[in-house]
């Protein structure tokens, strides 16, 4: 099977999409001729032209609002904002809006729409283009949030998110773009709500979300060589989540360790803790959940303190053995 990057995945979804279906069209900042700030949306332009590939001001209030009009009116907008620290500017919208429409009309109105947006530091974006802020969205009843880690899930996701009749928040991390994973041609849907087990093992179980799912693959890798069989879960929607796959992992191993790289307080690894501290998964563990996060401060510019703010391949390994010794 060919290989695609999951930045050509992301692109090949939608544009298979709008090949079918004329209600699809994307809006965005520089979306257009420029094909986006990571250049998702390269070339398309030519092929759909200005009326389904729309530039709009800088405003990511006016796009939010855009598209939530023209959801209620049939339309199934794609809305991509360059990155997920503006979606500061568009929250009354995807709060206040977006997520309460269809509840308030009794179900008759809906707010078929995804947003896509960059997230993750790694890129020298700096304090104000690098948070992870999915937590936020997650606590919104009447949003779903979706968040792929490979090209394979990528583009079968975001067909789901597109086939959806509520709004669904897509985060791409920026360091993903570039891995490459088999990606069939023809469209496929990946069902939102449902994990995937990236490695098996039997010693300790780590969900991880977005880059950290790479991440923690090369730790298992690294840990394997010395006798720890380490299982990967990657939930890739965290709204729905499927506590059940994950449950069963923790069952399996009876140890978890939970990587995200948002803010380790306040970040959705405590969601996953809580879930299993409430679950029968509670009764197989052999020692304390482990939660690993970036730190309470904001991304900085020098790439080695960037680095230091997020979790790392060799913190995942220091976190297993110690999960390991029952620390």
């Amino acid at each position: 099977m060919r290989e695609l990057t999951y930045l050509e995945a992301v692109r090949e979804a939608m544009s298979q999409e709008m090949r079918t279906n004329e209600d699809v069209f994307i809006l965005g900042e520089d979306i257009g001729v420029y094909g986006g700030a990571f250049g998702v949306t390269r070339g398309m332009i030519e092929e759909f032209g200005p009326e389904r590939i729309r530039n709009t001001p800088i405003s990511e209030a006016a796009i939010s609002g855009t598209a939530i009009g023209a959801a209620l009116t049939g339309m199934r907008p794609i809305l991509e904002l360059q990155f997920s620290d503006f979606i500061t500017i568009a929250m009354d919208n995807m709060v206040n809006q977006a997520a309460k429409l269809r509840y308030m009309y009794g179900g008759e109105g809906k707010v078929p729409m995804v947003l896509r947006t960059p997230a993750g530091s790694g890129t020298g974006a700096a304090a104000q283009h690098s948070q992870s802020l999915e937590a936020w969205m997650t606590h919104i009843p009447g949003l779903k949030v979706v968040q792929p880690s490979t090209a394979y899930d990528a583009k079968g996701l975001l067909k789901a998110a597109m086939d959806d009749d509520n709004p669904v928040v897509f985060y791409e991390h920026k360091l993903c773009y570039r891995t490459k994973s088999e990606v069939p041609e023809e469209v496929y849907s990946i069902p939102l709500g449902k994990a995937d087990i990236k490695k098996e093992g039997k010693d300790v179980t780590i969900v991880a979300t977005a880059m950290m799912v790479h991440k923690s693959l090369e730790a298992a890798e690294q840990l394997e060589s010395e006798g720890i069989s380490v299982e990967v879960v990657d939930p890739r929607t965290l709204v729905p989540l499927d506590e059940e796959t994950i449950v069963e992992s923790v069952k399996k191993t009876g140890r978890l360790i939970v990587v995200h790289e948002a803010v380790k307080r306040g970040g959705f690894g405590g969601e996953i803790a809580s879930m299993i501290a409430e679950s029968e998964a509670f009764d197989y563990l052999d020692a304390p959940i482990k939660r690993l996060g970036g730190k309470a401060v904001p991304i900085p510019y020098n790439p080695e303190l960037e680095k230091a703010a997020v979790p790392q391949v060799q913190d995942i390994v220091e976190a297993v053995k110690d999960t390991l010794k029952g620390l």
